[in-house]
């Protein structure tokens, strides 16, 4: 029996329908479901059952064999980077974390969690060391302080414990997420809905939507959360970006290309995001390619229209 956590969010979703395409729907979805819209994420795949997260964590802290998995794919987070409550965001994002990983070190599961490149702020160094943290918002913060409990609770561990580093993400069943969602999938709407895209102006040293991202597909994500499932012995904290960075406007530009119309408008930057907004992200993937992952990765043109397709099927 296999745990995903977050399992109707975002990546968690693909991660189970990754899971199905692997021939496994012995597959536990933990979440919350306050947001009844995100059901949608997983009413096409094949669940064994559905818990609340809370409810879950008691089940296991309480010796429910019933409830004790073979793995644990947590990705359930508070994601937004604009939430201030700290109580509420180090209680899912960091407390959460600490109980589920203290149960696995115990029972000698493996632990696959979501981190996030968040954690590298405006740093220009991409790389897992933790010198190279450097936190703008709370929820970098709760995803940098977990990375470093793991690094000083999984010395000499016997189980496999893996966190990986999410860059940008996009890609199908991240609708319910509203403004956290995908530039992609904010783009597409704006062509659909006025015919224009509107990317932020320059910012810093960077030119009109010239901001530059490692944009990496859902999918990919999932494949490399599904590597680490079948290769146990493999630990530690990794990038998982494609290891090339591009614009905004590449990502418009694959929207407009896919629709066949379209342009693009520059907005105003908010004031709001000086000093907490990353104008360049790029991962440094090597420590994963030589941990042993060595399928591609999709660039942005293809990605988008792998989304796309999705989107309006």
């Amino acid at each position: 029996m296999i745990i995903v956590t977050g399992g109707a969010g975002f990546i968690g979703s693909n991660v189970v329908a990754a899971l199905n395409g692997a021939g496994r729907n012995d597959v536990i979805v933990v979440d919350d479901m306050s947001d009844g819209t995100k059901f949608v994420n997983i009413s096409d795949l094949e669940i064994a059952d559905y818990v609340d997260k809370d409810a879950y964590l008691d089940r296991l802290e309480a010796g429910d064999v019933a409830a004790r998995p073979t793995a644990i794919f947590h990705q359930g987070a508070c994601s937004d980077t604009t939430e201030w409550d700290g109580r509420y965001m180090l209680d899912n994002n960091y407390d959460y974390s600490k109980r589920l990983l203290i149960y696995c070190l115990k029972q000698k599961i493996p632990f696959i969690y979501a981190s996030s490149a968040s954690v590298y702020g405006d740093g220009v160094v991409f790389s897992e060391d933790a010198v190279n943290a450097k936190p703008l918002n709370l929820y970098a913060y709760s995803k940098h302080l977990f990375d470093q409990y793991v690094r000083r609770t999984r010395a000499g561990a016997d189980s496999q414990v893996v966190g990986l580093r999410y860059f940008n993400v996009y890609g199908p069943r991240e609708q319910h997420k509203g403004k956290m969602a995908s530039v992609a999938y904010h783009f597409d709407r704006q062509i659909r809905e006025t015919g224009v895209a509107r990317l932020f102006e320059g910012s810093g040293d960077y030119g009109d939507g010239e901001q530059q991202r490692d944009f990496v597909y859902v999918a990919d994500v999932a494949a490399v959360n599904l590597w680490f499932l079948d290769n146990p012995q493999v630990s530690g904290i990794f990038n998982l970006g494609t290891g090339r960075c591009q614009t905004f406007n590449d990502v418009a530009n694959a929207v407009i290309d896919f629709h066949g119309s379209g342009k693009i408008e520059y907005i105003p930057f908010p004031s709001e995001l000086a000093g907490r907004y990353q104008s360049y992200t790029q991962a440094d993937i090597s420590a994963l390619r030589k941990a042993g992952y060595s399928a591609p990765f999709s660039d942005v043109a293809a990605g988008v229209r792998r989304y796309l397709d999705w989107l309006h099927q």
